[in-house]
Formats: C-alpha cells, sequence, structure tokens
C-alpha cells in the first residue's frame, strides 16, 4: 500500500471514520454560504410540488443525523431486545467476522478490519447510514442524480424505464450498486438497487450483507419543505426478513446552498488530534462468507 493510501486509512480510523476533523468548508465565515434553514414555530409550508424532490436536503432539525457511530439509526447497534436484527446462520457468522469500531461489537481502531480505512470506498447504503448530513438531489426527465456531502460521493438512479440487473447473468458488483426509480404517486419516489459489492459493510457497527442485497429507498414529498427518506434492507441470504434501517425527515435548504467539502485529511486531523500514529497490526479482512 502506498504511503498516501495508508495516510488516508490512518486518518479514517484515528478520526473516528468520518468524523469533525475531517476536512469541512461551509458556514457563517463565508458570506456567500446561506445560513442552513430549519422549521420555526408556526411556520406553515406549501403543498408539495408534483412529482418534485429536487434540490438541497439537510436533516431536519431534532431529526437523528450525523455520524451514527452504532450503526443504522432506525435500528442501532446498542444491545436492546428491539434492535436485535434478524440474521440468518450465515449472517451472524459474518457479523462475528466484522470488527467494527462502533457499536456493542467494537474493537479498538488498531483491531478493526473496517474494509473503508483499507481505502475501499463505504458505497451505498452505507453512505446514508452511517453520516448522512446533505444531499443535492438533481432531477432530469431520465434520471435523478444524488450527491452526498460525505467525501463528494454521486449516484444514477434511472428512470427511463430500464430493468434492475439480473444477478443471474453476473454483473459486475459495484460498491454503490445499480438503481432505478419511479414515481408511485405524485408526492412518493422510490428506488430499487442491487449488485452490490460484498465486501462493503451497511453500517459502522460492521452490519453484513451479501451479494444478494436489495435496498428500497422511498423519499416521500409531504410538503413543500420536508422530505421523509426511508431506507428498507432486503438481504435473504444475512437476514430472515427485510428491516427499516432509516426513517429520516429532511429539510429543503435555499438553492444557493453549497454542499460541504467533508474529506479525509492529514493535515486537518493533525490540527485537531495530533500526529497520528500509523497501525502496524490491522488483521488482513476475512474472504467473504459462503453460503
Amino acid at each position: 500500500m502506498s504511503n498516501r493510501f495508508l495516510a488516508l486509512g490512518i486518518v479514517l480510523i484515528a478520526a473516528g471514520m468520518f468524523s469533525a476533523p475531517a476536512r469541512a468548508r461551509q458556514g457563517g465565515a463565508q458570506s456567500w454560504q446561506p445560513t442552513p434553514v430549519y422549521d420555526k414555530k408556526g411556520e406553515n409550508s406549501a403543498p408539495a410540488p408534483t412529482r418534485d424532490i429536487s434540490g438541497v436536503w439537510v436533516p431536519a432539525q431534532g431529526a437523528q443525523a450525523g455520524i451514527q457511530a452504532n450503526g443504522a439509526a432506525a435500528m442501532p447497534s446498542d444491545g436492546k431486545p428491539e434492535h436485535e436484527l434478524p440474521y440468518t446462520p450465515l449472517g451472524r457468522q459474518t457479523l462475528q467476522q466484522h470488527k467494527p469500531v462502533g457499536g456493542v461489537t467494537k474493537v479498538s481502531a488498531r483491531l478493526s478490519n473496517d474494509p473503508v480505512p483499507g481505502c475501499d470506498p463505504q458505497g451505498f447504503p452505507r453512505v446514508v447510514l452511517d453520516n448522512f448530513r446533505a444531499s443535492r438531489i438533481i432531477q432530469t426527465p431520465d434520471r435523478v442524480v444524488i450527491l452526498y456531502d460525505e467525501n463528494n460521493k454521486w449516484r444514477m438512479i434511472w428512470m427511463d424505464g430500464r430493468k434492475l440487473p439480473d444477478l443471474k447473468d453476473n454483473p459486475e458488483p459495484a460498491f454503490w450498486g445499480y438503481s432505478v426509480g419511479k414515481w408511485t404517486d405524485d408526492h412518493t419516489f422510490v428506488v430499487e438497487s442491487n449488485g452490490f459489492d460484498e465486501t462493503s459493510w451497511l453500517d459502522h457497527a460492521g452490519r453484513p450483507h451479501s451479494d444478494a442485497l436489495h435496498v428500497t429507498e422511498e423519499y416521500k414529498r409531504t410538503d413543500q419543505d420536508h422530505l421523509v427518506l426511508t431506507v428498507t434492507i432486503d438481504d435473504p441470504k444475512m437476514y430472515t426478513k427485510p428491516w427499516v434501517a432509516l426513517k429520516l425527515p429532511l429539510r429543503l435548504q435555499a438553492p444557493g446552498f453549497t454542499l460541504e467539502e467533508r474529506q479525509c485529511s492529514m493535515a486537518e486531523y493533525n490540527k485537531f488530534e495530533g500526529t497520528a500514529v500509523p497501525r502496524t497490526n490491522r488483521p488482513a479482512a476475512p474472504p467473504p462468507a459462503q453460503q
């Protein structure tokens, strides 16, 4: 591994996986950046526009957002019985092989085998289950593009009538999967995704997935200023039934709102925490579990 990529891995772990020491340039010091907008007491929003989810969206005030150290916000890894996921035997076996730095099975950063500090992309749905802060949704007649501020990543959702790839045809696995979307009514946009690289994790707590993962996103526009994002996980190899990982209310921002530059940076980390210590004994990630 090159020194450049080693440094990136050091910073990701040392900074607590996408935490505040990552470089972030946004805020009141920049006069060109509008102040984030949140709900005000007594405020009434206009009706939702028809078949439109475009704009910049941030988690609504009071919503569970930001760094999800214990994993998916709707089902955190906190040891509570009501948050125990419906693992299959293979799912539980694979979970036991994962060594996250968050959740009830967390280990020290030096012992973690999280693939992200090893230079693999976080991918989807982890980008929204780990550290969702803001996104810009762009609509065209045949596609929806989502730009995420977290590590400045993007996804393409096709609306041109194509189907999801047939997994039996062995599509090239992708960290971000393959996505198609459609309107189920005038205010609800539903996205289906599959074809994921099984080496990625679902969240910061190390929840596993297989190549059979199917993710459903529902974007429900409740009025002019609000959108509710629901993410459902369905992976019959790892879980005995589908489960909701996230239900997050979002608030529309001004059109000129700029997404943060949120990148991992050794220089920024050292400003906050001092010099990072290289990890020399990180165990190799286990091979993907076979059913």
